[in-house]
């Protein structure tokens, strides 16, 4: 590496790290004090997509457990099939006694009176469309991840949440990792110098069948579905049950691993090493084994590899043809870390050119105690204080996760500029 390129890279770094955002409290601004609610006023949140990740994750998983420590109720659904708004009102009924409000579309949700948060679990070519909205409301937010299918609205999301944010909105991204405690025990880790100088971190992610196909249901009614509403800006065209169910299957509804599962990953190592922004992508894969009746369009076999500033390369890879070889590692000079099981990572000096002889064996990473990603944007919105995955964060992986949908599509690598906030082809 050239001397003469140190200035420009640390320069991005910085720049990055500024664009992030700190993850530690910081003193409440008087406009975060104005939003703050009360310990003995309830929160009245509403869920945005009714599906089994707003159902099952959002609701059942995430803040129910935690209903009686942070008194909140859902007031409000929003979801273009009646089935999956019938079946989580269910949920709400037996939860808080009455059923939430019912609307199709998050514009009519949104615009009623009475809404502290909102929650985001819609296909992920609507996120940005969300969020902005959301965002413009005023509204506390939990986010799922990717954060974005187009860069463009990507950015008008972001300057909206982070507006949102200064006026002291609590904005939450569904990364939830961040908030494990053996991932909060890795970040320690990594930043002791334990391991060295980490020069790459790799993730395999496999399986034997797409995730994908788990979510048909041919049996959904064209007559229990608003199909305009599920499509948002999307191209009219005849109502699919296929299409509608299994929407993590056709590209232009969900571009893929990358950014479904490698979002997380990406986000961890963003955490873990505090790292800035990538300074170039190249992906490659495509549908190459899974072609049957149902025409998904979606990678079942990808890869792409990132080069970031801070002298690191990071590749993260799926096949959906063999479910062997799942694996994911942080190699330093010193040692190895392996965070294959997400709950106990460990580590090792195994394969370090300038191990010490400090790490012997296979070490447990000592896990610290963190607070639940949902029980953390709860208590947030009492406290003011920024969340564990905060819109900055979430930016971050987004555009990562877009530089390397950018590269797959045009099978160039592509480079980004933090300053200028632009994706380019090389």
């Amino acid at each position: 590496m050239a001397t003469a390129s140190l200035p420009r890279r640390d320069f991005i770094k910085t720049s990055a790290m500024l664009a992030a955002g700190a993850t530690l409290a910081r003193p409440l601004s008087a406009a975060s004090y104005s939003r703050v609610i009360g310990a003995n006023s309830r929160i009245r949140i509403a869920q945005i997509g009714c599906g089994s990740r707003g159902h099952g994750a959002h609701l059942e998983r995430g803040i129910l457990p935690h209903r009686d420590a942070t008194n909140f109720e859902v007031v409000a659904i929003a979801d273009p099939w009646k089935k999956a708004r019938e079946s989580i009102n269910g949920t709400i009924t037996a939860a808080f006694g009455r059923p939430a409000k019912e609307f199709i579309s998050y514009r009519d949700l949104l615009a009623m009176d009475g809404i502290d948060a909102v929650m985001i679990a819609s296909p992920d070519f609507h996120h940005t469309t969300h969020l902005e909205a959301a965002a413009r409301a005023g509204k506390h937010i939990y986010v799922e991840k990717p954060l974005a299918t187009d860069f463009t609205q990507l950015v008008r999301a972001y300057d909206a949440a982070t507006a949102a944010q200064a006026a002291g909105s609590i904005i939450q991204v569904g990364t939830q990792l961040r908030s494990l405690p053996g991932i909060v025990g890795a970040r320690q880790l990594i930043r002791s110098g334990t391991l060295g100088k980490i020069t790459r971190i790799d993730e395999s992610r496999n399986d034997v069948k797409p995730y994908w196909y788990g979510y048909l249901k041919p049996d959904v009614k064209e007559s229990d579905v608003d199909w305009k509403e599920f499509l948002g800006d999307r191209k009219m065209r005849p109502f699919s049950a296929d299409q509608f169910s299994a929407w993590y299957g056709y590209y232009e509804f969900c571009q893929g691993p990358v950014p479904q599962w490698g979002a997380h990953f990406l986000d961890l190592l963003h955490y873990v090493t505090d790292c800035g922004f990538p300074l170039s992508c190249v992906c490659l894969g495509g549908t190459t084994y899974w072609n049957d009746e149902h025409r998904f369009t979606t990678p079942d076999n990808i890869v792409a590899t990132w080069l970031y500033p801070e002298g690191f390369v990071v590749t993260s890879s799926n096949n959906f043809g063999n479910g062997a070889g799942n694996s994911r590692k942080f190699y330093g000079d010193k040692g190895t870390l392996a965070i294959d099981n997400w709950n106990a990572p460990t580590y090792s000096a195994d394969g370090g050119p300038k191990r010490d002889g400090k790490i012997r064996g296979k070490l447990d990473v000592t896990p610290i105690d963190h607070p639940d990603h949902y029980l953390n944007w709860l208590q947030c919105m009492r406290s003011g204080e920024t969340p564990n995955a905060n819109i900055h964060a979430g930016f971050q992986h987004a555009v990562a996760v877009l530089m390397a949908v950018m590269s797959y599509d045009t099978g160039k690598k592509i480079t980004y500029d933090p300053v200028k906030r632009e994706l380019s082809s090389a």
